[in-house]
């Protein structure tokens, strides 16, 4: 309470002053190379810190964009105020009550140091624990390869001890060799690996002899992020610890086991008899109120265009940066990702604010929190300012201010039945190389939670350079003339779509392999399910989006909302469970999946295929 009170007034006072450092105000009926720059200096200024979610810094990049759309006299989305609020977890951080303690032979207990010897995963569960002790190797099962660290040794109600990465990581004539396993050696599915098969907590080990440049030291605890709790306790010790471990249960070394398990893959998982640990994990999560910014100029009918872009970006860089050695020290602008895209949202608001009352409405929204995961823009589209069925289209925009000779990138033309006509069309007029893709309705930007409520999307993109996600992506590296160049070509997207007698119709496409790999078992191979994740918060289960046509997911009466919390008898309780319960499936599988829809429980099931026949 006291928060939100604070972060109004902080918006209020924002807002009453105006002026907001002095940047230069968009001109009404004009798109503007010179104003596009300084909205996205000041976006990307020190002063507001790389506008990290939850951060006071955002919050005044909220209250900017708030005020230049009150100057320019474009009024709230509902009427009332410019933001629409919502929850989300922005942070974790270590709560008092957390302990490691061992003793080998029943000696006198050991008591390790938090941060220095050992230090829970961002994503731990809460828990104490003390329980006997297994030696689970690298903690995979895949079952493809005839691999299990599992297979002959039982862990349930016990803690496994799991090496880092994967068995003969670096031979390239291994048969792991491939995405396959680099997959299960995410340490999110090594955690639910250990859960399915019964582990009361899991403790990861750095596998030193595989990196020998790499020191024995634990991971920083905001390095070790997951977007949901793994439900068991999840720490990590230094090999130094585990060594001893090993040595009492006769293994002189890590190195001489990973030796032979590489020697001929054959799993050598072992009880810890002689150890016995106890701990307590306390991982705090915080939950803040951030803003959508919206606005709208409504029109002659109760239909709309919608044009978006995220603005915030990862503060001061912490779990995904980039650049590592900078991550936490060193501010990360975002002046690309995505000062660009939102600076071209007031822009395009300017522009149209300046014109003739338009037939359809066109509504500006700036999401928060896209880089926890579209966050923002998926709030949205299940709390709609507008009824959503009178969307004519989404236009996104991220990371568009460095186009290179030209080229931009725009997704999403098969969305809609009349979007590429109309590109083609229009293209020639101006200075630039379109690169059309009638995919890129899913992917990793904010259109993608307006494609799972059938929404036509396009999305401008002027592709990746060295500076993404590292403090050097900073506002004098804007090309502003060739983003006013594609903004100008964007409003008359937006124009074309505003006035067109029939509104484009939806057509659902084809999914990209990468939108969907964590939620399909692999990017081609494997079980296939057909899910689409939908990348909002969700407690007790793994929600979907969508489901692709003609999947088993399909067959089995799945539909975009229901909660999957149960799959082949595993309890899901977030993507990642999903995915390792998928992945230890094969295609032919008949699976049993209960589900909630509009709060009913539900259960079907499902026979899983192989995307590689598709």
């Amino acid at each position: 309470m006291y928060r939100n009170q604070l972060v109004g007034l902080i918006a209020a006072t924002f807002i009453a002053a105006g002026a907001l450092n002095g940047a230069a105000v968009p001109t009404r009926g004009k798109i503007s190379a010179e104003s596009y720059r300084e909205s996205v200096k000041f976006l990307a200024s020190d002063k507001l810190k790389g506008r990290g979610t939850g951060t006071p810094e955002m919050e005044k990049a909220a209250s900017y964009l708030a005020s230049r759309f009150k100057k320019l006299g474009v009024p709230p989305a509902d009427g009332k105020s410019y933001y629409q609020r919502f929850q989300v977890t922005t942070n974790a951080s270590l709560a008092k009550d957390n302990a490691l303690e061992y003793s080998l032979n029943g000696a006198k207990k050991v008591s390790l140091a938090a941060g220095q010897e050992y230090t829970p995963f961002n994503f731990s569960g809460n828990a104490k624990v003390n329980a006997p002790v297994v030696f689970a190797g690298y903690g995979i099962t895949a079952p493809e390869y005839d691999y299990d660290d599992y297979a002959g040794i039982d862990v349930k109600g016990k803690i496994v001890v799991l090496l880092r990465h994967e068995p003969q990581e670096f031979d390239e004539k291994s048969r792991f060799a491939g995405k396959v396993m680099t997959q299960h050696s995410q340490n999110q599915i090594k955690a639910a690996n250990a859960k399915f098969h019964g582990a009361k907590a899991v403790i990861l080990v750095n596998d030193g002899s595989n990196h020998p440049t790499d020191p024995d030291q634990v991971d920083k605890f905001s390095r070790n992020v997951g977007p949901n709790t793994s439900d068991i306790p999840f720490i990590q010790v230094r090999m130094e610890t585990v060594e001893k471990w090993l040595a009492a249960s006769g293994v002189k070394t890590v190195k001489e086991w990973i030796a032979g398990v590489d020697k001929d893959l054959k799993p050598a998982s072992m009880e810890l008899s002689k150890v016995s640990v106890e701990m307590q994990v306390d991982v705090r999560r915080e939950q803040r109120s951030v803003p959508n910014v919206c606005a709208y100029i409504r029109g002659e009918s109760d239909e709309f265009v919608i044009v978006g872009a995220h603005f915030d970006h990862l503060g001061m860089g912490e779990q995904s940066s980039m650049a590592p050695d900078l991550a936490g020290k060193a501010i990360h602008h975002g002046a690309d990702d995505n000062a660009s895209g939102t600076a071209g949202v007031l822009e395009l608001a300017a522009y149209f604010a300046g014109q003739p009352k338009p037939k359809r409405g066109i509504l500006f929204l700036a999401f928060a929190a896209e880089e926890l995961g579209l966050v923002g823009s998926n709030y949205y589209v299940n709390h709609p300012l507008l009824p959503l069925n009178k969307a004519v289209a989404m236009i996104n925009m991220d990371m568009i201010g460095r186009i290179k000779e030209g080229k931009v990138f725009v997704g999403g033309t098969g969305t809609g039945d009349t979007l590429k006509a109309m590109l083609d069309e229009l293209k020639p007029k101006y200075k630039l190389n379109l690169d059309l893709s009638e995919q890129g309705g899913y992917g990793s930007s904010d259109h993608f939670s307006f494609t799972t409520k059938q929404v036509p999307v396009l999305f401008f993109f002027s592709g990746l350079h060295a500076d993404y996600h590292k403090p050097s992506d900073t506002w004098e590296k804007i090309d502003q003339q060739n983003a006013s160049e594609l903004l100008n070509l964007v409003a008359a997207v937006t124009t074309r779509l505003d006035s067109a007698p029939e509104r484009p119709k939806f057509i659902k496409t084809q999914p990209l392999p990468q939108a969907t790999a964590s939620a399909s078992a692999s990017a081609g191979y494997g079980p296939w399910f057909g899910s689409i994740p939908d990348m909002g918060e969700v407690k007790g289960g793994f929600r979907v989006s969508d489901v692709t046509k003609g999947s088993p997911a399909d067959l089995a009466g799945i539909k975009g909302g229901d909660i999957i919390f149960e799959f082949d008898g595993k309890s899901i309780s977030n993507l990642y469970d999903f995915t390792y319960a998928l992945r230890s499936k094969k295609p032919g599988d008949v699976v049993s999946v209960k589900y909630r829809r509009d709060g009913k429980e539900q259960e079907t099931k499902a026979t899983l295929s192989s995307r590689a026949r598709r």
